[in-house]
């Protein structure tokens, strides 16, 4: 599985909005300088976020886009699927509830699809948003003089 800019870009755009929209909204122009991601690709992206109910826009001076739920609540999972579609790197008919296989009766390898299907979906869904803003933290901190970092 390779996931494209959408999904990496996406969660780090998400990550930086979880970390700096806890008191007003975040502008895409923000975001933009912080990740050094270009803004027209940075709309398209929010606009798939907000389209799948992770993120809420704010209009007017002073607006951008906040989260639409607590990070606790957001999986990378979460992000990954609205921006990439199915995480799944593998597409089995034998797997699928209506078959679609003449072999699926007599294959064993669907059994090896469907675990590794499985084992990436609870991975990306185990971890959450506020554990990646977590260890954001821990990273700039220890980047810093250490000023204004909770030890």
């Amino acid at each position: 599985m390779k996931l494209s800019t959408k999904g990496r870009y996406g969660l780090r755009a998400l990550i930086d909005l979880a970390q700096y929209s806890s008191e007003t909204p975040v502008s895409i122009t923000s975001i933009s300088a912080r990740q050094d991601l270009s803004e027209r690709y940075l709309e398209q992206l929010m606009a798939m976020l907000k389209k799948a109910g992770l993120v809420k826009s704010v209009r007017g001076a002073g607006g951008g886009y906040v989260l639409a739920k607590d990070m606790a609540a957001i999986s990378v999972g979460d992000v990954l699927r609205a921006l990439e579609g199915s995480l799944e790197p593998v597409e089995c008919a034998g797997l699928e509830p209506e078959g679609g296989c003449k072999a699926s009766d007599q294959c064993v390898t669907k059994y090896v699809w469907q675990r590794i299907n499985d084992s990436i979906s609870r991975t990306v869904d185990e971890i959450r948003l506020d554990q990646l803003v977590e260890e954001s933290r821990k990273k700039q901190c220890a980047g810093l003089d250490r000023t204004g970092c909770k030890n």
